[in-house]
């Protein structure tokens, strides 16, 4: 059953290849094949508008499938998208690790793979293109300290499968772990919440809340969607806003939180900056030109796969007309909307 779940699923997705992205991607004389994780989280409807128009502007079709989170789809999405005959495959893989077999593959039939975002573990991927994400994390975990240098902390990570919530850990144990030996904080809940869901980040908060009979001063929550999750658990024991929270991704809810003052802060990455490198570096891959010179590299435990790094931001209430906002990525009436026109920021 789960076989032929996938089957049909596949040709649904197929299907939308020509009907979502348009014959209009189908018809450049080439093509870039764009296999996503997931459409959940908003941030990635951004990242696939932007690097269609990217691609478009230098004459390259975009095909794009969606595997919603499951492994065994973005596989046969993957070969489905080879077969359409794409000259380099763009990926987020949904599990680390068994998207290498989607890069194996792509390089049977000839085809470059770029790992956006996200990277491919133990494969031979060509490049890689995200945010330094072990200064994600370092951003998440220095601004809550600053504010709370001293208490318990709990640390919420996302999908294990993911190696970018690895990466993240890292750089938030990085800042933590100094003040951890000197006996300034200590960590009273270490969770993962898996696919990102909210709902699994509001189960690991109330467990934790519940053992530590709710003495609990800052959430190092790795995702504005799962700090959604933690502050729900905290809402309901009369702790929202009192107890300090992170994110990532600057999604809108996440924003209003912020200026509703239940969270903490968002890790903004300018999804358009990271989408028009990896356009870039797509077309370069696609019409098998040179790379640009990659400023470092990234060990994905078989090769030092070549990186491209963006710089993140730290968005709080202070700045987040002069990020966020100004940048376009959100509007000031969505995020202000439930605080009094009068009380709007200029």
């Amino acid at each position: 059953m789960k076989s032929a779940k996938v089957a049909i699923l596949s040709l649904f997705c197929l299907a939308g290849i020509f009907a979502g992205c348009g014959s209009k991607q189908a018809q450049y004389p080439i093509k870039i094949g764009l296999s996503i994780d997931t459409l959940r989280a908003p941030r990635w409807a951004h990242d696939r508008d932007i690097l269609i128009a990217k691609c478009n502007e230098q004459g390259v079709g975009v095909l794009v499938q969606t595997a919603d989170s499951n492994d065994q789809l973005q596989f046969s999405q993957a070969e489905n998208l080879l077969t359409q005959g794409v000259k380099c495959l763009v990926v987020v893989p949904h599990n680390a690790k068994s998207c290498a077999s989607i890069v194996e593959a792509a390089h049977k039939m000839g085809v470059p793979v770029l790992s956006y975002d996200r990277l491919i573990l133990d494969s031979d991927v060509d490049a890689y293109v995200s945010f330094d994400n072990i200064k994600v994390g370092e951003l998440m975990a220095q601004t809550l300290v600053n504010l709370k240098p001293k208490g318990n902390y709990v640390l919420m990570g996302g999908a294990p499968t993911d190696y970018n919530a690895i990466l993240l850990r890292k750089g938030q144990r990085m800042i933590l772990d100094p003040l951890v030996a000197k006996g300034d904080i200590k960590i009273v809940g270490d969770q993962w919440s898996n696919d990102w869901l909210a709902v699994n980040a509001l189960k690991n908060m109330e467990n934790i809340l519940t053992k530590n009979d709710n003495k609990v001063d800052a959430v190092v929550d790795s995702y504005d969607g799962t700090a959604g999750g933690s502050i729900q658990a905290l809402a309901e024991q009369g702790l929202a806003g009192k107890v300090l929270v992170s994110g990532q991704d600057a999604e809108l809810a996440a924003c209003q939180r912020i200026v509703a003052g239940t969270q903490t802060m968002t890790v903004y990455k300018p999804v358009r900056l990271l989408a028009d490198k990896a356009g870039e570096i797509a077309v370069a891959l696609a019409k098998g030109q040179p790379l640009p010179v990659p400023p470092t590299t990234t060990n994905n435990g078989k090769k030092d796969v070549p990186s491209y790094f963006l710089d993140p931001i730290v968005v709080t209430k202070d700045n987040m007309v002069s990020t966020v906002i100004a940048d376009g990525f959100q509007k000031k009436e969505d995020v202000y909307k439930d605080t009094p026109k009068d009380q709007w920021p200029q």
